[in-house]
């Protein structure tokens, strides 16, 4: 069967052949036959850009390979198949007191995508990224075999990050965090500007397991990189009302309607960014200790909005996710300054720090400053800004995420990720023919 497919940002949408495994020697049999224009893994449609698509070829639905193999409950290891995602990994785990290590601001990834894109989340300064906590795997390679895969080895790493080109990942074994309940104490307070952000979080996130702070990208002048920061622990039982002991840990995410279709381009212009971000940031409260949230409240909140991606309208939206090293402060500063100075209406606009990096080849984190920003697809003037963006990125020693990204240039994407060349010489190696493609590694020549 024939079907069009987009990224998250719903852009670029390219025709390809879907087929959906069942087994692993299915997803073998449509790997073999997928002919000359290749084919992709797909998970559950949450990377931004195009790493998920592949125009004319085929792509491998994987969400029904989504068995959980074995739970270890006294060791706290799960192994499961690739096409499982987050959110029922949370629903089975939470009730026995265990969490899943590292995830994103969605839960509806697939343990697949997670580690094809290495994910990261509010706990990368403590935890790393998601690979870090995965003991092994099994990879479908181009010639129809499957390998196990430890941590360490040349193709274990090359695939975390490797945004599904070095194989299909068919199963995981994942370690797991031991938490008491299922709600979080979260401390909020607002920054005045970009500096007293960045001092906040330099001098006191050590004291956190997560952290992250909002910023109002469209206010200007004193006010650019005002913010509101917001960082939890997951809530030991002793801080619980008696009413929340009764069930404490119970995981039931609330949702509203989802967001209908045929929104109208153009809603999202910077008047209308400018009310809601002044909205936000003088509804968070100056500062605020010890607050009680809900893991989705607090993780996930876009989540209870489904299909919270149409509120862009028909030419959708991008999100730019770069990271830039410590001591490269003034980049990051520059950046924000001109992305408010161009009137950019975004609503969304994170900031983060990364701890160490892992050892994938492609993976994106870095110790350093990340900042992500969703931003419409129809900004006049986008383009050339984010081109332009991408080389002082990479001036800085950064680089931009892939898992993000739908339109980033090849020739600026070599000089960002070291190993780039050796990954490329180990895709020739091991697949020689390019039976595992994509649009993002036709774009990127990856």
């Amino acid at each position: 069967m024939e079907g069009q497919l987009t990224g998250w940002g719903r852009t670029a949408p390219t025709t390809a052949r879907l087929c959906a495994p069942t087994t692993a020697d299915e997803a073998a049999a449509a790997l073999r036959g997928a002919g000359g224009r290749g084919a992709v893994a797909r998970g559950l449609g949450r990377s931004y850009g195009d790493a998920a698509q592949n125009a004319g070829g085929t792509v491998l639905d994987m969400t029904r390979l989504a068995a959980v193999r074995s739970l270890d409950l006294a060791q706290g290891l799960v192994e499961v198949e690739a096409g499982i995602s987050l959110d029922r990994l949370m629903r089975l785990l939470l009730p026995f007191g265990w969490f899943v290590p590292v995830t994103p601001g969605t839960r509806h990834v697939t343990v697949g995508g997670a580690i094809g894109a290495d994910i990261h989340g509010k706990n990368h300064h403590v935890s790393g990224s998601f690979s870090r906590h995965v003991t092994r795997m099994r990879l479908l390679t181009a010639d129809g075999g499957t390998h196990e895969l430890l941590p360490g080895e040349e193709l274990f790493d090359a695939t975390t990050g490797g945004m599904g080109l070095t194989g299909v990942i068919l199963d995981a074994t994942i370690r797991l965090l031991p938490v008491s309940t299922s709600l979080m104490t979260v401390d909020t307070e607002r920054a005045h500007d970009l500096d007293d952000l960045m001092d906040r979080l330099e001098t006191t996130d050590h004291r956190y397991r997560y952290s992250v702070a909002w910023i109002d990208l469209v206010a200007r002048g004193a006010a650019t990189g005002r913010a509101v920061l917001t960082r939890g622990e997951h809530a030991t039982a002793d801080l619980l009302s008696p009413r929340q002991l009764a069930d404490p840990l119970a995981f039931r995410p609330r949702s509203l309607p989802a967001v209908p279709r045929g929104i109208p381009g153009g809603l999202l212009r910077t008047a209308t960014v400018g009310a809601f971000n002044e909205l936000w940031y003088r509804k968070a409260p100056r500062e605020r200790r010890g607050q009680l949230q809900r893991i989705g409240a607090f993780f996930h909140p876009l989540d209870g909005v489904p299909d919270w991606n149409r509120v862009y309208g028909r030419a959708g939206f991008l999100q730019y996710q770069f990271v830039v090293p410590y001591g490269q402060e003034a980049t990051l500063r520059s950046i924000v300054e001109q992305l408010s100075r161009h009137g950019c209406p975004s609503f969304l606009a994170v900031l983060k720090r990364f701890g160490e990096g892992g050892p994938g080849w492609l993976s994106f984190p870095m110790p350093g400053w990340t900042l992500a920003l969703d931003l419409p697809a129809g900004v006049p003037g986008l383009g050339p800004l984010l081109d332009r963006l991408d080389e002082q990125v990479l001036a800085a020693g950064g680089r931009v995420y892939l898992a993000k990204d739908s339109r980033m240039r090849p020739q600026t994407l070599s000089g960002m990720y070291p190993r780039l060349a050796e990954f490329r010489a180990l895709r020739q190696r091991i697949d020689p023919h390019g039976a595992l493609t994509s649009d993002l590694a036709r774009r990127l020549a990856l």
